[in-house]
């Protein structure tokens, strides 16, 4: 009988809980109500592992749904880089970077090597360390889908509406600059979406040209200058090398079936 009547006492509860919008506290409530039991807790124990539990789970949503809004290529930790690679990537500066202050300086961070050095896992891991930490809203786009959806807002006449949204994140992440030739429309928008948030807002970036090549992909010179100067202000600059490391890991693979 009264295995009956707790487990009406747990349906009952759980429905409540959907009302209060409790996630934690109705699947948790008779477990811990047990657990509770069995090592003679009291009551207000009880409740302090059920308000824990709750405080939990929300925060594990948080950052879940954190970390949906930047839409990631692919969520990649600091923790998972391998710091031996690219010898002149300082795991010490970018465990301080991921600290979060350079935001609140709305100071910009350039990640410059060539393809599979390791750029975007580094600036993914600062990404998904904000999220973490603070819940900082992230915006994550390639060079080539921040023009491409700011050439149809114009042609839809939401190009305002586009833009304003921009300004609503406290970071913004563009990969891929560099690797593409730009149209002149389209080196406005990127410059636009940078000098709207400077000394604002935070802006990382990944190249895989240096300073000096960037008109090979940017002939218009005054506004690659122009780039640079917001970019590269009061900037880290993480050089990643020339080494690919997914190009090296190939050929360890081949060598091992053998």
């Amino acid at each position: 009988m009264n295995s009956s009547r707790t487990v009406l006492q747990a349906t009952a509860i759980q429905q409540q809980c959907k009302l209060l919008h409790l996630p934690a506290v109705g699947p948790q409530c008779a477990g811990l109500a047990e657990m509770a039991a069995k090592e003679k807790q009291s009551h207000l124990d009880y409740l302090e592992a059920l308000v824990e539990a709750e405080l939990g789970e929300r925060e594990h949503r948080l950052v879940s749904r954190c970390l949906r809004g930047p839409r990631l290529p692919r969520r990649k930790t600091l923790e998972e880089f391998d710091f031996s690679q690219p010898p002149k990537v300082s795991a010490t500066e970018m465990q301080q970077l991921a600290e979060d202050g350079y935001i609140e300086r709305a100071e910009p961070i350039l990640f410059i090597g060539d393809c599979g050095t390791g750029k975007t896992h580094l600036m993914t891991g600062l990404c998904v360390a904000a999220c973490r930490q603070k819940r900082r809203r992230v915006r994550f786009t390639t060079t080539a889908g921040l023009v491409n959806e700011r050439v149809e807002a114009k042609q839809q006449l939401q190009l305002g509406r586009v833009m304003a949204r921009g300004l609503r994140y406290e970071r913004i992440a563009i990969d891929e600059v560099g690797y593409v030739p730009l149209a002149h429309l389209g080196v406005e928008f990127l410059f636009q979406a940078i000098a709207d948030r400077a000394e604002k807002a935070a802006v990382m970036m990944t190249a895989n040209l240096s300073f000096s090549e960037r008109t090979q992909v940017i002939p218009n010179a005054r506004l690659c200058k122009a780039l640079l100067d917001r970019v590269t202000d009061q900037a880290h600059i993480i050089e990643t090398g020339t080494d690919s490391y997914r190009f090296r890991r190939t050929l360890e693979k081949r060598k091992k079936t053998k």
